[in-house]
């Protein structure tokens, strides 16, 4: 069976579902995976050379800045800015959103990253990524662009995926047409296809939380975590949590089960962001047969009030996230 990249699986794909494609989308994506093959270098890098230790900054969600949080998100700031598909791009470093000019790019996309998800993992060598949510531009690409149309329904996206630089360098995204893994042969620089048609389970066997917040629960969704870890018949869930995103619905997408970061005290409107987070992991989980939800509503029926907004997120395996929708309506949720 022949190798498959990346670039000739997006546009074997083109063909089929867009064949009057300008090429703009596949120049944004050679300059994203551009982007994270030069991030993998450096993380690889990271035990070797002084990028650790911090800048001594903090962010506008209030999380101390890495020196490698600073060089993620500055190359793909650059790359995405001068690709000349991207008209305005979000990333969770940024406060506000970038607006390109017209006279620098005609670009025809809005892209939302988060460049590197789970960096506090980055000084005991656990698995981390970067996640990224494109849109399509709606006006003439002759127009000023205002930063008040960045916030868009979250069922518009054309794309979203994340890379997970691990042990391996992988790529997983989806354009609407099914979910695809990539892992990143560095004896050729390429992407190749290694995981096709990528499905979630309708029912796994484990659940990934942070249980060391119950005390911040509710009552609900105490019971959601208790069902699983003590189930009234069958097995127990068993419990995985790594506290990088990434790595966490990775797994998650592969073998089924379920993630959680629910609302509590400290945090009643969650933690994760809604754009650069939650929307694209529900994009991917949904084409691949899951389910995404903040425990009510569909994370993908919601539209941002602020490009910074958090929202719970409950993820994975179909009837595993059916089963917390019904105990949160049984507490008069919904």
């Amino acid at each position: 069976m022949p190798e498959i990249t990346v670039t000739e699986h997006l546009l074997a794909a083109q063909m089929e579902w867009s064949p009057k494609a300008t090429g703009q989308f596949t120049s944004l994506l050679h300059d994203l995976i551009v982007s994270a093959k030069i991030i993998s270098r450096n993380v690889k890098q990271a035990g070797l050379v002084d990028i650790l230790g911090g800048t001594g900054e903090v962010n506008v969600q209030g999380e101390r800045v890495q020196k490698l949080d600073e060089f993620a998100n500055k190359t793909l700031v650059y790359r995405m800015r001068t690709c000349g598909a991207v008209c305005a791009l979000g990333s969770e470093e940024l406060e506000e959103p970038l607006i390109i000019p017209p006279e620098e790019s005609s670009g025809s996309y809005i892209i939302y990253f988060d460049p590197l998800d789970g960096s506090s993992n980055i000084d005991v060598n656990v698995s981390i990524g970067t996640i990224f949510s494109i849109y399509r531009r709606r006006e003439d690409a002759t127009e000023p662009f205002r930063a008040e149309r960045m916030l868009r329904p979250c069922d518009t996206q054309v794309a979203a995926g994340y890379f997970l630089y691990g042990p391996s360098t992988m790529m997983v995204y989806t354009t609407g047409h099914g979910v695809n893994g990539f892992t990143l042969d560095p004896s050729i620089g390429e992407f190749l296809l290694s995981h096709p048609n990528m499905q979630i389970a309708p029912r796994g066997a484990i659940y990934s939380v942070n249980a060391s917040y119950d005390r911040f629960w509710d009552e609900a969704t105490r019971e959601c975590v208790d069902s699983f870890c003590h189930p009234a018949g069958g097995q127990p869930y068993s419990l995985r949590y790594v506290g990088s995103l990434v790595a966490d619905f990775h797994r998650t997408l592969l073998y089924g089960g379920i993630f959680m970061y629910p609302a509590d005290t400290r945090k009643p409107d969650g933690k994760l962001r809604l754009m650069y987070e939650a929307a694209p992991m529900a994009f991917l989980a949904e084409q691949a047969g899951g389910k995404a939800t903040d425990g009510v509503h569909r994370i993908l029926d919601k539209t941002p009030l602020s490009i910074h907004e958090r929202t719970p997120l409950i993820i994975g395996s179909s009837e595993d996230v059916d089963h917390v929708a019904d105990i949160y309506r049984r507490h008069g949720r919904g």
